[in-house]
């Protein structure tokens, strides 16, 4: 695989391990059939037990029997599942994150007990409730609401595009606590975990997606749902508490990628040594070499911001605007590599027999989603002038 600098001889062993592990996984589970699963718009749901039997969620946490592995180690393996698939890595992802992330950071010891255990195995699965149908970029404007009522909470709202929420056993819902709020119509934002059984909850599918199909998205209805007071966050208040999530996740998404892009660049590099035009494989070209010596580059110029990040995040020195750059970066540069490798194919790079196109589609997704490409601009603006052009 591409690694054109010899970043990864500076694994160590359980980094190496996780890594094979991971690709290894794809290899023999996912790719054989993903190009069936994007067309029927379908995601593998056999093998999220699997997933947790091998530790594929949240391993970078520590206690209640979670691995507590190496920052690189969880981007490794962040890479290796969007190397198979976006929607694989977006599952991982979500349930890693943005769901036992605010449970292990900001739960009550009785809530990390209840569900970190089930979520780390696959047993339970977990969805995040922040965008709305009207509030996407701008979530501290929701209107999804919770309102005190003895020693419950009632819970009127609803949130959109979100991943896993169909299968999920668990959300984590972000509201406006209007009970505690000193003017009665906006209050401090909390999370909240909502059962999906809970009466009053509907987790509708979102279908006929043309992009991240082998993905299962949907939205999160909210009528007078009643969930009780040991089920809110204690740990946090405010959009510190979501945006601190989103800052998890879009870390793995800058790793993630990578390794889409990889797998591009491996197909096309491999399709031009085989395919033969005008008496000789079109890798002899310099149109051909152009390309892939420019998708390498891109790439490795990429790997080196993930590697980079994982050493400022494994000291604490990580700061939200940097994942931001590397999200920014990364995913642009995985959306146009993943067009070159599609030109590299020809016709056959438009069918789902090679992974490019497939890739390129779900990269549309990746841009917007987690924070848009024009507003993680807007966030490196901001921290580079000290000027917020969003406000």
């Amino acid at each position: 695989m591409l690694d054109y600098v010899g970043l990864e001889a500076d694994l160590d062993r359980e980094e190496r391990m996780i890594r094979d592990t991971a690709r290894r996984f794809v290899d023999e589970q996912v790719r054989p059939d993903v190009g069936e699963h994007f067309e029927n718009g379908t995601f593998p749901t056999e093998l999220i037990p699997e997933m947790g039997d091998l530790g594929f969620y949240a391993p970078n946490l520590d206690g209640y029997g979670l691995p507590n592995v190496s920052e690189t180690a969880y981007g490794l393996l962040m890479q290796e599942l969007e190397a198979g698939d976006s929607g694989l890595r977006s599952m991982a992802s979500v349930q890693g994150a943005l769901v036992m992330y605010p449970i292990h950071a900001f739960g009550s010891e009785a809530q990390k007990d209840e569900w970190l255990p089930e979520l780390a195995t696959g047993e339970a699965v977990g969805c995040f409730g922040l965008t709305e149908p009207e509030h996407g970029s701008d979530p501290a404007a929701m209107e999804t609401r919770a309102v005190r009522d003895g020693d419950e909470y009632v819970l009127n709202g609803s949130k959109t595009w979100i991943t896993n929420s169909p299968i999920a056993d668990v959300a984590v819902v972000w509201a406006r606590d209007r009970s505690a709020a000193d003017d009665g119509e906006t209050g401090p934002v909390r999370g909240f975990l909502v059962e999906t059984d809970r009466d009053g909850v509907t987790t509708n599918e979102i279908e006929e997606k043309l992009s991240l199909r082998a993905s299962i998205t949907g939205e999160i209805g909210l009528q007078d749902v009643r969930v009780p007071d040991s089920n809110v966050l204690p740990g946090v208040e405010g959009m510190k508490g979501p945006l601190s999530c989103l800052t998890q996740a879009r870390y793995g998404i800058a790793w993630g990628a990578v390794g889409a892009a990889r797998d591009c660049f491996e197909t096309a590099r491999e399709y031009a040594g085989d395919r033969e035009q005008f008496g000789g494989p079109i890798a002899r070209f310099q149109l051909q070499q152009g390309k892939l010596a420019e998708m390498a580059t891109q790439i490795t110029t990429s790997q080196l911001l993930a590697h980079r990040l994982a050493e400022l995040k494994e000291r604490g020195e990580l700061r939200p605007q940097q994942v931001s750059m590397a999200k920014r970066n990364n995913v642009r540069m995985a959306r146009d590599q993943s067009r070159v490798a599609r030109e590299i194919l020809g016709g056959n790079g438009i069918t789902t027999d090679y992974p490019p196109m497939r890739h390129m589609a779900n990269m549309e997704t990746v841009y917007t989603y987690e924070g848009t490409h024009d507003i993680h601009t807007l966030i490196l603006g901001e921290d580079l002038t000290g000027v917020a052009a969003y406000e």
